[in-house]
C-alpha cells in the first residue's frame, strides 16, 4: 500500500517511505554499473534524498530529553566496529537541519525495527516480524512510533580483558574517601608473597573477600574498625565482673569466640629447657621462642626452665624483648630454680581467667627446690588449661623413683583453687590432671636410653630421615608410658631429632667426659586433652642452635580445641606484667637503634674520599 506525504505532515515525521528510498537506492546501484557489471570508481552518484525532520519548534520536552540521553550514550560507545550502526544512526538522527528545515539522510541505514542490522544484533526475529505483514505497523504512521527511540543492545567484539585486583577507579575513590587520621591503614598484603591477615581480626572474614583496592579497604576500616561497634543496651546490661550465668552475650561466649578464633583452635607454643645453671644468657633466644620455619606466631607461649639461670627477671626480660610489644607476660611462678612464664597475645588477656599455680617438691628436704614440679592453672574462654614444669630424679636406672616423682606430683599438686571445673564430672581427688580440659606437661624428666653408648652411636649413623624408631625401642619413658606406670592419658608427638642429651657445651658433640654418658631423650613435652582430638601436633623438634647448656631445647606447637564459656569465672581483667613489658620494648628499641648505628658506620667505612 502507498502512503502520500503532504508538505504539513512531512514536516512533523522524520522517516522516509521505505519503499521509495529502496527504488532510490536500487536507481543508484544501477546507474553505478557499468557494461561489465563491475562498479565504476568515476560513476557519479545521484544526489541523496533529503529527509523530513522536525522543526525546532514542535519538538517536545520529552523528546528533548530523550535526545539529550541519546547523546550520552553516543558518547559511551567508544567500538567503531561493533557500534557503527548504532552511532551513525543516532548522529543522522541529531543531524543540524538544512536550510528549509530538511536534515540530509543516508540511503544505506535501515531505519525499521525489522532491518538486517537489528537481525544481526538479536540473531533472531522479532515479534513484529513474526505477525503477517497486514498486522504489522507502519513505520510512517506517527500514530504508531513511539516517542523514544530503543537503541539495540551492543556486544562486544571479543572477549574483554580480565580486571585485575589493583584496580581504583575515579569514581570509586570519590566514594570511598577517608580521613587523613586514618592513613596509617596499610593496604591487604600481597598474595604472591603468601602473607595474609590474621584471622582472630574482627572483620578479617569481610576483608578477605575484597579486592586489594587501597581506596575501598581504608574506607572501610575507617567505618568499622577492627573494633566491633558496642551498642548503649550492650553497656547498659552487661556486667563481666559479676559474671553472667547465660552464654548467650557472654564476653566469654559463642558470639567472641566465633569472632576472634573462627575455627575456635588456639596456637599453643611450648618449650622446655635445663639451662644447666648457666649465668650467661644466648646472645639471641629468636631460634628459640621464632623459629624461622614456622609461618605464623602462636597467641600463647609457654616456657619452662629446669635449673635456670640464677637471675630469673633477667629471663624474663630477654622472653619479652625476643617476643616483642605483640605479646605481654600473663603470669610467671617459679619453684627455687624451676621457671614456669606464660606469654599471651595482648589482645587476648581480656578473655583469660585468673592464673593460679602451685607447687610440689620431690626432694626429701623440702628446702633443697632442684627437684619438683611447677603448675600454673587458667581458663581461656570455656576451656581450663593446666602447664607443669618439672625436673624428675637423675641417673641411669632410678627409673621407679622418677615414677614416684610423677605419682607425687599428680597428688600434691593443689590446683585449681578458685577456678571453676569446667567438668567436674570427669574429675578426680587424686590426679590433678583429670581436672582441666587441656593438660601441657614438658620438662627434664631424665629418663634414660638403656643402650651402651657405642650401641647408641652406632643406631644413630644408621638413622636417616629422622626416623628413630630403633632408638626409641631403647627408651624408658616410652617403655612406662606403655605399661601405663606413668603419664596417664598422656601422648607425645612422634619424634625425629636426635638425643638432646647431652653435649659438650658450645658444640654438637655428645659428653666426651670421663664419665662418657649414653645420648638420651631426657627433655620431653607431653600432653592429655578430656576431648579426644583436642590437641593436634603441629611441630615438635629440638633447637639446635642453642649450645650454652648440655641440653638442647625442645619446642612443640600446637592447635588446641576452644570452647565457649560463660562470666562465671574470676577474670583477669586485663592484668599483665606492665613493668617488663616496658622493659623488654625498651631493650628492644634500643638493640635497634645500635645495630642502625653499626650499619651506618660500616656503610661510611667502607666509602673511600680521593682528594
Amino acid at each position: 500500500m502507498e502512503h502520500t506525504a503532504r508538505p504539513s505532515r512531512a514536516l512533523q515525521t522524520s522517516l522516509v517511505d521505505p519503499e521509495s528510498c529502496k527504488e532510490h537506492n536500487e536507481a543508484r546501484k544501477h546507474t553505478a554499473r557499468n557494461a561489465e557489471g563491475d562498479t565504476s570508481p568515476y560513476q557519479p552518484w545521484p544526489p541523496s534524498l533529503p529527509r523530513l525532520s522536525k522543526s525546532s519548534k514542535s519538538v517536545s520536552v520529552e523528546e528533548a530529553v530523550s535526545t539529550r540521553r541519546l547523546r550520552n550514550s553516543e558518547e559511551s560507545l567508544s567500538d567503531p566496529v561493533e557500534t557503527s550502526s548504532s552511532t551513525d544512526s543516532l548522529k543522522a538522527d541529531r543531524a543540524a537541519p538544512a536550510p528549509g528545515g530538511f536534515a540530509p539522510v543516508r540511503p544505506d541505514l535501515a531505519v525499521s525495527t525489522g532491518s538486517q542490522v537489528f537481525r544481526d544484533r538479536s540473531g533472531s526475529p522479532s515479534e513484529s516480524e513474526k505477525r503477517p505483514r497486514s498486522q504489522q505497523s507502519d513505520p510512517t504512521d506517527p500514530r504508531a512510533r513511539t516517542s523514544k527511540v530503543r537503541l539495540s543492545p551492543v556486544h562486544p567484539a571479543g572477549t574483554l580483558p580480565a580486571l585485575g585486583k589493583s584496580f581504583a577507579s575515579a569514581p570509586l575513590k570519590a566514594a570511598n574517601r577517608i580521613d587523613e587520621d586514618c592513613m596509617d591503614y596499610g593496604a591487604l598484603p600481597r598474595e604472591k608473597l603468601g602473607e595474609r591477615l590474621h584471622r582472630n581480626l574482627s572483620d578479617s572474614r569481610l576483608l578477605e573477600n575484597m579486592g586489594s583496592d587501597c581506596a575501598s579497604v581504608n574506607s572501610l576500616r575507617s567505618t568499622y574498625s577492627v573494633l566491633s561497634p558496642i551498642r548503649p543496651q550492650d553497656v547498659r546490661n552487661r556486667s563481666f565482673l559479676e559474671g553472667s550465668v547465660l552464654g548467650s552475650g557472654a564476653l566469654l561466649g559463642a558470639e567472641e569466640l566465633d569472632r576472634h578464633f573462627p575455627d575456635r583452635r588456639a596456637g599453643i607454643y611450648v618449650a622446655t629447657w635445663n639451662m644447666q645453671g648457666e649465668k650467661g644468657l644466648p646472645a639471641n633466644l629468636d631460634d628459640l621462642l621464632l623459629p624461622p620455619d614456622s609461618e605464623f606466631a602462636q597467641d600463647f607461649y609457654v616456657i619452662g626452665v629446669q635449673e635456670g639461670c640464677p637471675d630469673k627477671r633477667e629471663w624474663e626480660t630477654r622472653l619479652q624483648e625476643t617476643l616483642g610489644p605483640y605479646y605481654v607476660m600473663l603470669y610467671a611462678a617459679s619453684h627455687g630454680v624451676l621457671y614456669l612464664t606464660v606469654f599471651v597475645r595482648r589482645d587476648l588477656i581480656w578473655f583469660c581467667s585468673e592464673v593460679e599455680h602451685a607447687t610440689v617438691t620431690t626432694r626429701i628436704i623440702s628446702q633443697i627446690k632442684t627437684k619438683g614440679a611447677v603448675g600454673l592453672a587458667l581458663t581461656f574462654f570455656g576451656t581450663s588449661f593446666l602447664f607443669i614444669t618439672s625436673h624428675f630424679t637423675s641417673g641411669d636406672a632410678k627409673v621407679y623413683e622418677r615414677v614416684l616423682d610423677y605419682n607425687k606430683i599428680v597428688e600434691a599438686l593443689a590446683l585449681p583453687k578458685g577456678l571453676p571445673d569446667t567438668n567436674p564430672y570427669r574429675s578426680t581427688a587424686s590426679d590433678v590432671t583429670t581436672r582441666f580440659d587441656q593438660v601441657f606437661w614438658f620438662g627434664d624428666f631424665n629418663f634414660r636410653l638403656c643402650k651402651d653408648r657405642v650401641d647408641v652411636e652406632a643406631i644413630m649413623k644408621r638413622t636417616a630421615g629422622g626416623k628413630m624408631g630403633p632408638l626409641l625401642e631403647h627408651d624408658q619413658l616410652s617403655k612406662e608410658m606403655k605399661e601405663g606406670s606413668i603419664f596417664k592419658g598422656f601422648q607425645e608427638a612422634p619424634i625425629h631429632f636426635l638425643p638432646t642429651y647431652k653435649f659438650d657445651i658450645g658444640c654438637d658433640i655428645y659428653d666426651t667426659t670421663s664419665k662418657q654418658r649414653t645420648p638420651s631423650y631426657t627433655d620431653r613435652i607431653v600432653f592429655r586433652s578430656r576431648q579426644a582430638d583436642d590437641i593436634k601436633v603441629v611441630k615438635y623438634t629440638s633447637c639446635t642452635s642453642i649450645k650454652t647448656s648440655d641440653h638442647r631445647p625442645v619446642v612443640g606447637v600446637f592447635q588446641v580445641k576452644l570452647r565457649p564459656g560463660r562470666d562465671n569465672i574470676p577474670l583477669g581483667a586485663g592484668q599483665f606484667d606492665r613493668v617488663l613489658y616496658l622493659e623488654g620494648i625498651r631493650r628492644r628499641i634500643t638493640r635497634e637503634l645500635k645495630r642502625r648505628e653499626a650499619m651506618k658506620n660500616q656503610r661510611s667505612s667502607s666509602v673511600c674520599t680521593v682528594s
